[in-house]
């Protein structure tokens, strides 16, 4: 267990930050768009551009560890998003637009560098369980952003938040610095030596028929993640009239349940059920969720929202742990770390398309419902699939 408690403490610390930069202009939106000067619908379109250069981020991610290392990839990361994040105090749409395509240079390498650290160092038995450990970083960040953004924004304002989000980026990077040579220079990276252009990790992903099944539920699943970060609190706020404060709430209420879905899921995985039947199990309920998060209005309690929004996050945000160590128990020899920076870039597509796709029907019908039902319908298709091979 201590070969790998201390790497698995500082991915879980790079990837809670590398969340929490996600999670912040969501909450930000409502009470920037005056400001900034365009709709708070119109973070759907943030979000699905620091996607956009994740994808190829991810893609080179193999070679960039092979290089520098996994840990000084991950300082690099969150380098790149806490400039991105500072960018984003800045009342400009351009520049707003800018900052989301650096954090997405620096997002996209996170998991994959995480996964290789710990690809090879988590006993088999274990392996769904500690991956969803540290896959727990996405929705603990997501809660940190959900209680402490608006907190920020009532003490400081948007622009200062944006700030401090950025300046707690700086201090993981510096507390990991202490422990990079050791972990670096004793991880072997096998897997970037073989050579092979920036497609050859997609060849390998696409030519092996259960990574690319699961690369494909991926991209469903991802999107329903992010349209629920993106859009629980513009939601909540715009038809059920709470405040940020209430809203952002129900998306700590979300990514706790995250956390607590990540680790039941792994645990399940590893020790009752196999991966692909509790990965069609998530499918169907974060579907169901989508549809009926397009039902709320401001008659439902603040417990009925809390409910729904905990089971839609123990499912849409739920599942992402036991896909990866589904990822590097498939992956050939050596090969987890590219065979995950491919697959995440089918995850990551999926976040750009998901959230544009729910902006574009909102611009359309002037409602959330469309985008939310056919996001939920790619993701039933995804879990029916699982079922029926598992």
């Amino acid at each position: 267990m201590t070969g790998f408690l201390l790497p698995l403490i500082i991915t879980l610390a790079v990837q809670v930050q590398a969340s929490l930069v996600v999670f912040t202009p969501p909450i930000l939106a409502p009470v920037a768009q005056g400001d900034v000067g365009v709709s708070a619908a119109a973070v759907g379109l943030v979000t699905a551009l620091v996607y956009v250069l994740s994808v190829p981020s991810a893609l080179f991610s193999g070679k960039a560890i092979e290089r520098l290392g996994a840990i000084r990839v991950s300082q690099l990361c969150l380098l790149f998003s806490s400039c991105g994040m500072a960018l984003m105090a800045i009342p400009n749409p351009w520049v707003i637009a800018l900052g989301a395509l650096i954090i997405g240079i620096g997002y996209g390498a996170v998991t994959p560098a995480s996964s290789t650290v710990l690809a090879d160092k988590v006993p088999g038995g274990l392996r769904a369980l500690i991956f969803s450990i540290k896959q727990t970083g996405v929705p603990i960040g997501g809660a940190i952003a959900g209680a402490l953004v608006p907190f920020l924004l009532v003490l400081v304002g948007w622009q200062s938040a944006a700030i401090a989000v950025a300046l707690i980026g700086v201090l993981v990077i510096a507390a990991a610095q202490p422990i990079r040579r050791g972990i670096d220079l004793a991880q072997p990276y096998p897997a970037a030596r073989r050579g092979g252009g920036l497609l050859e990790p997609l060849r390998l992903v696409f030519s092996h028929a259960r990574l690319r099944e699961l690369a494909i539920s991926s991209f469903a699943f991802s999107g329903m993640q992010m349209c629920l970060g993106t859009y629980l609190v513009v939601v909540l706020a715009d038809r059920a009239h709470l405040s940020v404060s209430a809203a952002g709430g129900a998306l700590s209420v979300a990514m706790v349940a995250g956390i607590i879905g990540r680790l039941l899921w792994g645990v399940l995985a590893d020790y009752g059920f196999s991966s692909r039947s509790v990965l069609g199990l998530l499918g169907v309920m974060m579907a169901a969720c989508a549809v009926l998060i397009t039902l709320i209005d401001n008659t439902w309690t603040m417990g009925l929202i809390y409910l729904l929004s905990f089971v839609f996050g123990a499912s849409a945000i739920g599942w992402n742990g036991v896909y990866l160590a589904e990822v590097a128990r498939i992956a050939p020899p050596g090969q987890a770390g590219s065979a995950t920076g491919a697959s995440l870039a089918m995850t990551y597509s999926g976040v750009v398309v998901s959230p544009s796709l729910v902006w574009l029907t909102h611009a359309i019908t002037d409602s959330y419902a469309s985008g939310f039902i056919l996001v939920g319908l790619l993701a039933l298709w995804r879990g029916m699939v699982f079922f029926r091979g598992a």
